[in-house]
């Protein structure tokens, strides 16, 4: 692959221009960074793996401007820019049915930014989903390319490890709840939900022993730091994804004889008790409110309750501008009018009172109306109808392996969208990474058959 002279020399000038500067011990800073854009040139799929490496740990550098996950975005962006321009990546690549969705959405969502009310919002709103629209094309120009075992290892490990620093350490909660680096603990549960089917993928397909004790530690440490967050939905999601990778290995639990089946209810009977007695007893009461959804038990239930209240002002949102919506962003202003924001708040803060809809889907048909929302769930509809051919394809094939790679994507896929209807997160970057994967695993399966691919 060929380096373009021209960044060499960018780097070099740079270099010179800090050793004449009043900072020349930022000199060598250039040079790393000409090393790091080398190898990134030469293999980009590093630099996305990265960056799903890193989003666990980006509350790191929340409040500064300038972050390891900031740089290498922005580096990736170039580096795939100057390749596509170079025609060392197709073109064609850029191809795949979910553009007939996401183009619709964008139009109306621009309609919707230019007829908002408040711009300055908005245009908050706008900065911060480009970055999930960037890693959607990166992904699609070089998702072919993408060590998916690699990527299940790294999104394990770093995930795992959030969740150790907040079981282990009080600094890393929120009121007694896990929050890994992450403001919300709902939040931090998203990310295990996602990690864990990536987990049990690793701990079935490992041969070794020990990479096989070490990765299902990894999941044990994914489901203590899920108990940790107490988070109801977490819990619910979870269990959904699972029951879907039950009925995926349905076959080979037929091969379980009777004495391996003892075996296994001994270690049930063991386990669960152990595990409800380690549960914090809060996080029972909030499970228990599950079964109780009556109009008592939301009153009694302060979350219950607030997330009532955002169905009851979206809903109002909705019918007062069915179109375009309010203006992306902008649920928290129309929220802090409420009188649900002051029943809602305790002290007041700002933070309290400017509430979003933790609720995705309710977030977006509500700030930018009904057709961008219908488009946004059928771009998710059309993820997921990817993957079950791909799986299918794969299924046929009796390439068993490639089909349990896209079936433990699919049940991570399958917790983010799920999720998204108890947090609001539609720039989530697993969730533009995942988006553009589906096309690529279903065009990969497909090849062979079909060597032209649908548009």
């Amino acid at each position: 692959m060929i380096f373009p002279l021209s960044i060499v020399s960018l780097f070099a000038l740079v270099s010179l221009g800090l050793l004449a500067s009043p900072w020349p011990y930022l000199a060598p800073g250039a040079v790393i960074g000409l090393v790091g854009f080398t190898v990134l040139y030469r293999k980009p799929t590093w630099g996305l793996l990265g960056i799903a490496a890193l989003v666990p740990f980006e509350g790191f550098f929340k409040d500064s401007s300038v972050s390891g996950s900031k740089l290498l975005g922005a580096s990736l962006a170039v580096i795939v820019m100057l390749q596509l321009a170079l025609h060392q990546i197709p073109s064609q690549r850029l191809r795949s049915n979910l553009w007939r969705y996401l183009i619709g959405f964008m139009a109306l969502y621009l309609l919707s930014l230019f007829a908002s009310d408040n711009l300055g919002m908005s245009q908050t709103h706008l900065r911060e989903l480009s970055v999930g629209l960037v890693l959607f094309v990166i992904t699609l120009l070089i998702g072919r390319e993408l060590n998916l075992d690699l990527f299940a290892r790294l999104v394990t490990l770093s995930v795992s490890a959030t969740c150790a620093m907040a079981m282990f350490s009080s600094r890393f909660q929120d009121k007694g709840r896990a929050a890994g680096l992450l403001e919300d603990p709902n939040a931090f549960a998203l990310l295990i939900a996602f990690a864990v089917p990536l987990g049990l993928l690793l701990v079935i397909r490992s041969q070794n022993l020990l990479h096989r004790l070490f990765w299902a530690g990894c999941c044990l440490l994914l489901l203590g730091g899920m108990t940790k967050t107490e988070s109801r939905s977490g819990l619910v999601v979870l269990a959904l994804s699972l029951a879907i990778g039950v009925w995926h290995y349905r076959q080979q639990l037929t091969r379980i004889r009777s004495r391996h089946f003892g075996f296994a209810m001994l270690g049930a009977a063991i386990i669960l008790p152990l595990a409800i007695y380690a549960m914090p007893a809060g996080y029972l009461a909030r499970i228990q409110s599950l079964s109780i959804l009556s109009a008592g038990a939301k009153a009694q239930d302060e979350s219950l309750g607030r997330r009532a209240s955002y169905i009851v002002v979206g809903s109002q949102i909705i019918r007062e501008h069915p179109l375009l919506g309010s203006g992306p962003g902008t649920f928290p202003l129309h929220y802090a009018t409420t009188g649900y924001a002051k029943a809602f708040s305790a002290n007041r803060k700002i933070g309290d009172l400017y509430r979003r809809a933790h609720n995705t889907y309710l977030e977006i048909f509500s700030e930018l109306g009904i057709p961008a929302g219908l488009l946004f769930v059928g771009m998710l509809v059309q993820g997921f109808y990817n993957l079950i051919r791909a799986r299918r394809t794969w299924l046929q094939r009796r390439e068993w392996q490639h089909a349990g790679m896209v079936t433990h994507l699919g049940m991570s896929f399958l917790s983010l969208t799920l999720f998204l209807m108890f947090l609001s997160a539609p720039n989530l970057k697993y969730l533009w990474i995942m988006l553009a994967l589906t096309w690529v695993l279903r065009l990969k399966a497909e090849q062979p058959a079909l060597p032209e691919a649908k548009a």
